[in-house]
């Protein structure tokens, strides 16, 4: 049993040799590379939960400004239906002051060529009734002659 106590000795020599090099060389990288990646890790939460943030600070914005524009849209439309009937409206004043000025034109055509036509049969009446006297008077008073001449002249009218 003697020999197996230096071995122990010798053992728990080399064992705390190597918990102190383990704890001065190699515990120290170790804890250093933990603690970044910790640093790395909250870094990361943080910039995840900033961009949480501002994403639902943008869509709150982009919601504002959507209704905005809804707004704004909807208030053009009025605008433009409102000009569209104007127009309407004014097209139709424009159309029927157009008909009437055009009924009115046709109605002062259609008296001025009465009005001539009129003149005209007067002028025409006047000369068959200068012929038919004309012709009565050259022919002899005969019932039967002046009878034929007043035939003619109806046909003529």
């Amino acid at each position: 049993m003697q020999a197996s106590i230096p071995s122990i000795v010798g053992q728990m020599i080399v064992f705390a040799i190597f918990v102190l090099f383990t704890m001065k060389y190699v515990w120290p990288p170790i804890i250093k590379a933990m603690e970044e990646r910790r640093a790395k890790i909250a870094d990361g939460l943080a910039a995840a939960e900033k961009g949480a943030q501002a994403l639902k600070a943008a869509s709150s914005k982009a919601d504002d400004e959507l209704k905005v524009a809804r707004t704004q849209a909807q208030e053009i439309l009025a605008t433009a239906n409102k000009q569209a009937t104007q127009m309407i409206e004014q097209a139709k004043t424009a159309a029927t002051t157009e008909a009437e000025r055009i009924k009115a034109n046709g109605a002062a055509e259609v008296q001025r060529e009465l009005a001539q036509a009129k003149d005209a049969l007067r002028k025409q009446v006047g000369e068959l009734a200068v012929l038919g006297a004309a012709k009565i008077l050259k022919r002899e008073i005969d019932a039967k002659a002046h009878a034929e001449v007043l035939g003619d002249l109806a046909a003529r009218v």
